[in-house]
């Protein structure tokens, strides 16, 4: 009987939550990002194809870019990247590390170097919450984000961890709302997963 009635309370929860996702717009919020991940994604395919076949050798570049520059200033940059807005778009390390010494090494790598510089944006936004006037000004640029997290928390960084989402806008949001440290660490771990997903196109691409 307590089975039962923990079950029970178990799906009337899970109904719940579903009802909920869906009357704020959740799914179509995920559905719309979907849409929006795959134009980038076919545009950076187009990209290096063209690339490849009439301006310049993809492969060739990329072996003199790890020959030039040490993984370490490659790391370190795409680091400043993902801590800051996510400037510089993934895909193009994830090539790198696809012509590297030690492709799923430096994957790795750069999946720590993301996660780790989710982690100094989410502090940044903690941070901000501490000076008025910055608050103020993020509070305004970053409205939508911050009202989505708001609703959707662990849910939204979920969404930011694994599609092409800058995850540093969403760190951020997630610092200024106060979101549960804990709580972001483990869902950023997702972040991972992008990568080596990523990853299985990519390194047949370069």
């Amino acid at each position: 009987m307590k089975k039962d009635a923990k079950s029970k309370k178990k799906k009337s929860r899970l109904r719940l939550m579903h009802q909920y996702y869906k009357y704020t717009g959740f799914y179509s919020f995920v559905w719309k990002s979907l849409k929006k991940a795959i134009l980038p994604i076919v545009l950076f395919v187009g990209a290096l194809f063209a690339l490849d076949r009439f301006v310049i050798d993809i492969e060739d570049t990329l072996v003199m870019v790890t020959e030039t520059y040490s993984p370490m200033v490659i790391l370190s940059i795409f680091f400043a990247s993902e801590s800051l807005l996510g400037l510089i778009p993934p895909e193009l390390f994830i090539a790198w590390a696809g012509k590297s010494a030690s492709p799923i090494l430096y994957l790795s790598f750069l999946a720590v170097a993301s996660y780790a510089g989710g982690i100094v944006s989410y502090h940044i936004g903690r941070s901000i919450t501490k000076i008025p006037s910055v608050h103020e000004a993020m509070e305004l640029k970053l409205a939508q984000h911050i009202k989505n997290t708001r609703k959707w928390g662990g849910f939204l960084i979920i969404v930011g961890a694994l599609l092409p989402i800058p995850f540093s806008i969403t760190s951020i949001a997630a610092g200024i709302i106060n979101f549960p440290f804990s709580s972001y660490l483990m869902f950023g771990l997702l972040r991972f997963v992008r990568f080596y997903l990523y990853a299985l196109v990519i390194f047949e691409m370069v």
